[in-house]
């Protein structure tokens, strides 16, 4: 209904009045569009866009990344607006037609092209992923897709494994999907065995994305517009996987530079699956209101079904993990959605399907808290429906206390100096003392580690674990981060890091 922005399409638009005078304007000349033929809004519903708009009046400014809200109920749009800026280089304001990045809320889409193909019997959820994948290694019990699906598989992060390496998300050493399979590849051991619990994982929709792809033998990003976004009227939705591709409408992702101002954030990764949706909010309201009336596939409900229906361990255990989709709660009543975020890009998606009402908030700026600001919409609009007190915001977490730092002699750091090779990594680690510290060097990145103990040393998102033989030679390395454990290095002698490291 409500697109507020249309009046500033144009990029060489420049704001010289405040943004929400210009919104004022653009609602003047909608009303006045409105006289000859369509109905107005309401005055009831122009204070809830002004109150919806007071929510967002921070970033309501020219110099400043911002934030698109849509509001959606029964299929349709209620209310749609940008706040700040799609691009500050050329001062283009965000507008509903701003396509972002949705991050992981690209997995939801990953999941309604897994049904897809379960729907045309060309695989089954319950399916070994080496059916499909054979790379991948057998770890004695089965991995399947379901297990994919609901993030019981075990298969460790390869966001972990990648900022081992020094590749991490966003950095200036790029990986592409081939790297990443590789990766996965070369992993001699899961986080737990297939089913035992969840632990939400992003290299299990990657490797769904792989599935989809070897299955249908087209590019998952081609079917998901043939079988998708274009039977949705999607038209300005894709799999981003050509960071090279020109993009209509694009806002540019920003984070938080050192000096306090912003910089581009720029995703180098053609990595989808997990992420790699780029979208509208107003296309994303097609996408909302196919819950409740499936046109895709053989329509009818069972897809549906299947993308929300919850997954559950080996135990029985049900978890609140659908397939993309996470059931919860807020104030009494039902909610189902996801939240995401990419380089430079945040986004959070609440459906309270009960009422078929819905909100999607998406940023250009990595600091942004989209779900605050979701529920706190969904405040306005379901006020006489929730019979529960608004949670409020919720206090940030206490920073759990780091153990002491262990006084070690140059003498006991000498004996760490050295290289290790990870057959799993296919990555050398070097290590040195300096200055009285164990120094880690990883792409040229040179990272003093903290003593835990002789032997056991802490680094960023990571610990180090040394081990000695009867001697007291050192035999190997064990790295862990997060529930990553026990990544195997060797000692190598006279073996430096090959070029494609430095």
């Amino acid at each position: 209904m409500s697109k507020l922005s249309g009046a500033c399409r144009s990029a060489d638009w420049k704001p010289r009045l405040p943004l929400s005078r210009w919104r004022a304007i653009a609602l003047s000349l909608l009303m006045a569009a409105c006289s000859s033929g369509c109905a107005a809004p309401s005055e009831s519903g122009q204070a809830r866009s002004r109150q919806v708009d007071e929510l967002f009046a921070e970033w309501d400014r020219p110099d400043s990344p911002g934030a698109v809200v849509g509001v959606y109920r029964d299929g349709g749009i209620v209310y749609a607006q940008g706040y700040g800026m799609a691009n500050l280089d050329h001062g283009i304001p965000l507008a509903p037609h701003s396509v972002l990045r949705i991050g992981s809320i690209s997995k939801q889409f990953v999941a309604m092209g897994i049904s897809l193909l379960a729907e045309q019997q060309k695989l089954s959820l319950d399916d070994d992923i080496r059916a499909h994948l054979p790379e991948m290694p057998s770890y004695g019990e089965p991995i399947t897709i379901r297990h994919l699906l609901h993030h019981t598989s075990g298969i460790r992060e390869y966001l972990a494994l990648v900022g081992l390496i020094g590749q991490p998300e966003g950095g200036v050493y790029g990986y592409t999907s081939n790297d990443l399979l590789a990766l996965l590849s070369r992993q001699s051991a899961l986080n737990f065995e297939p089913g035992e619990r969840f632990s939400y994982s992003n290299s299990g929709y990657f490797l769904l994305a792989e599935i989809i792809a070897r299955v249908s033998g087209m590019k998952a990003s081609a079917f998901a517009k043939e079988h998708i976004f274009d039977p949705l009227g999607m038209s300005s939705t894709r799999f981003y996987d050509d960071p090279t591709a020109i993009m209509p409408d694009l806002a540019y992702g920003y984070s938080r530079g050192a000096d306090g101002g912003y910089r581009l954030d720029i995703l180098r990764s053609d990595v989808i699956g997990d992420l790699g949706v780029v979208t509208t909010v107003e296309d994303f309201s097609r996408w909302d209101a196919n819950f409740y009336d499936n046109k895709l596939g053989g329509g009818g409900p069972w897809l549906i079904e299947t993308m929300q229906r919850q997954g559950r361990t080996a135990a029985g255990d049900e978890l609140p993990y659908a397939a993309g989709l996470e059931w919860g709660s807020y104030r009494g009543l039902t909610t189902v959605g996801h939240s995401g975020s990419a380089v430079g890009y945040v986004a959070d998606f609440v459906q309270f399907p009960e009422e078929r009402f819905s909100v999607v908030v998406l940023s250009n700026f990595s600091e942004f808290r989209p779900g605050r600001l979701a529920h706190r919409v969904a405040d306005l609009y379901l006020a006489d429906r929730f019979s529960e007190e608004s949670p409020g915001d919720r206090a940030s977490r206490p920073e759990s206390e780091e153990p002491p730092r262990a006084m070690l002699s140059a003498l006991q750091l000498e004996q760490f100096a050295g290289h290790f090779y990870s057959a799993e990594l296919d990555f050398i680690y070097s290590f040195d003392v300096r200055d009285g510290d164990l120094e880690l060097d990883v792409r040229g990145r040179k990272m003093p580690l903290i003593p835990e103990s002789e032997g056991r040393f802490r680094g960023p998102r990571m610990m180090l674990e040394f081990k000695k033989l009867d001697s007291g030679a050192i035999s190997s390395l064990l790295v862990h981060a997060g529930e990553v454990r026990n990544i195997q290095f060797e000692p190598v002698e006279g073996r430096r890091p090959p070029a494609r490291q430095q």
